[in-house]
């Protein structure tokens, strides 16, 4: 897996994040908290804090380790958010879990749907994986348009998946392979072509 890729559609560009973007993503987390809060993983055992420069190194090992790759986002040329690629696993697998923020600023935008599908073709065309899974918290309805709008299969339930925001939270599985995407996720995406699905909320 290459360590440096640079996606780029449009005003949007993904670069793997660097230690020195801990200020300026610190700088946008804390700015919107009320945005971002109700969505962040937390510690069951606690207490909680907020420290990106620990999450990012932690992050940046996954990247060593080829388990994972940090992405900040950029829209022309500022910082909007993150995308991380995390459970990476080859061989007989071959899949990886995206999991994204974005700031309100940009949300609604197709920054993150482009986001997303950047990401997704580079995993399956480049690092050669068969499968691109996200989870979402039913509540969330701004990912869960990504997801739609990228035409992402719905899988089903984990209860009681993730502890977010004080609690263990229910999140639905999406994901799609490489056979679903024969022309590439973001061709799909910009002409319009994505296939419909059915979905829990239709």
């Amino acid at each position: 897996m290459a360590t440096s890729p640079i996606l780029v559609y449009g005003d949007v560009k993904l670069r793997v994040a660097k230690m020195r973007d801990s200020k300026e993503l610190e700088k946008l987390i804390l700015g919107n908290r009320p945005w971002l809060r109700p969505w962040e993983a937390t510690n069951p055992q606690g207490p909680n804090s907020f420290a990106i420069k620990t999450q990012l190194r932690s992050l940046l090992r996954q990247l060593d380790d080829q388990s994972g790759m940090p992405f900040v986002i950029e829209v022309k040329g500022q910082v909007q958010g993150q995308l991380n690629v995390a459970n990476v696993m080859y061989g007989s697998v071959s899949s990886a879990v995206l999991g994204y923020w974005i700031s309100p600023e940009s949300a609604g935008r197709a920054v993150m749907p482009t986001s997303v599908a950047l990401v997704t073709d580079y995993l399956m065309n480049e690092v050669g994986l068969h499968r691109v899974e996200i989870n979402i918290r039913p509540e969330n309805t701004a990912s869960l348009r990504v997801i739609q709008k990228l035409g992402f299969r719905y899988e089903g339930l984990k209860q009681r998946y993730i502890h977010i925001n004080g609690d263990w939270r229910d999140h639905y599985i999406f994901a799609l392979t490489k056979e679903e995407l024969p022309e590439g996720l973001l061709n799909i995406f910009v002409a319009g072509t994505v296939t419909t699905q059915k979905y829990p909320w239709n």
